[in-house]
């Protein structure tokens, strides 16, 4: 075993550039680096990359330093600058390398990469987890070990290798599950249980900042106002990218939200029942249980194994859109759970 690196984690082969080094970013290169995996940073920002070098991260002054000998260079970077860092990745990087990301919303951030040249070098990623803090001061190796993530794929037209090589890192040493999914079906999913949620708490804490009993309210609130805004105190700016950008999911969603609300206003006008509205999500009360933080793999039951052969990428994309992940990627195959 490497020293350093506890049992059972595993050491990727090659070397991670991590381009951006914020919340996500700045996590996922600490937590790379607790295994003891050969990671490099970089950010745009000078305070952050000597933070990030205070931490003990190893830095490049720029994106070449940083991708010039990557077999995995991951994006963290805002959308509004993925073009041009990609272009930068394109033009630096070693064709071998492998290019995926860290973004909220997919079918942009192929979009941006394949205008840069890279889109046959291309998997999307995705960890499900964050705060509402931002910065590298607030990330930690511990907001993405054993996260579930998402990994997107054009079906066909990935890369195998490539997608195996993505899928290695996040449950190897980042030691995570890894549902393999269309950029589609993954902007579909998160706006529902991600970027609607943000608007939604949003609104809550815009209706009581302006109420006229807004100081009372606010002395009064507890559990229930702090787990139902908690998100309405991300960085304004990003939560509002967030969610323009995956506007072509994210407003339907919110129209079905409106009329839903819209109805019980109506039922409470009239003095009409309530029970439906209440009870329509018992089932996934009753099935659905909140993955606990740090969780990974553990607890899943053994399922199947898709060897790496023939167009193996199309059959776990299947299996994945059907509620599988991907727990591990050994010589046997992707072992999926």
């Amino acid at each position: 075993m490497t020293p350093g690196v506890p049992a059972g984690a595993e050491v990727p082969a090659g070397r991670v550039a991590v381009l951006g080094l914020g919340l996500v970013g700045g996590s996922l290169a600490r937590l790379l680096h607790a295994r003891a995996a050969d990671v490099v940073g970089y950010d745009a920002d000078r305070a952050t990359r000597a933070a990030a070098a205070a931490a003990g991260l190893r830095v490049a002054d720029d994106v070449a330093g940083a991708v010039a000998e990557a077999d995995v260079v991951v994006l963290a970077v805002p959308l509004r600058v993925m073009g041009a860092v990609a272009a930068e990745v394109a033009a630096a990087a070693p064709s071998g390398a492998t290019v995926t990301d860290v973004g909220s919303v997919k079918g942009p951030v192929r979009q941006a990469v394949a205008a840069a040249g890279l889109g046959e070098r291309y998997v999307g990623a995705h960890p499900m987890a964050g705060t509402e803090h931002s910065g590298f001061g607030a990330s930690s190796a511990d907001l993405l070990d054993g996260a579930p993530w998402a990994v997107t794929v054009e079906a066909p037209g990935t890369d195998p290798g490539r997608l195996a090589a993505v899928l290695r890192l996040v449950t190897g040493p980042l030691r995570g599950t890894a549902a393999v999914l269309t950029d589609e079906l993954h902007d579909e999913a998160t706006a529902l249980i991600s970027h609607v949620p943000h608007v939604l708490a949003t609104q809550l804490l815009n209706a009581v900042a302006g109420a006229p009993v807004r100081d009372v309210a606010l002395g009064l609130a507890a559990g229930s106002f702090r787990d139902g805004t908690r998100v309405a105190f991300t960085d304004p700016v990003r939560t509002e990218a967030m969610v323009t950008e995956n506007a072509a999911w994210v407003a339907p969603a919110l129209r079905k939200a409106v009329r839903d609300l819209e109805a019980v206003v109506a039922a409470l006008e009239t003095n009409a029942s309530l029970t439906g509205f209440f009870h329509e999500a018992d089932e996934v009360r009753t099935r659905w249980v909140p993955r606990r933080a740090g969780a990974g793999a553990a607890g899943r039951p053994a399922g199947t194994v898709v060897p790496l052969a023939g167009d193996w990428p199309v059959a776990v994309l299947e299996r994945c859109a059907a509620g599988a992940v991907v727990t591990r990627v050994d010589a046997d195959g992707v072992h999926l759970g």
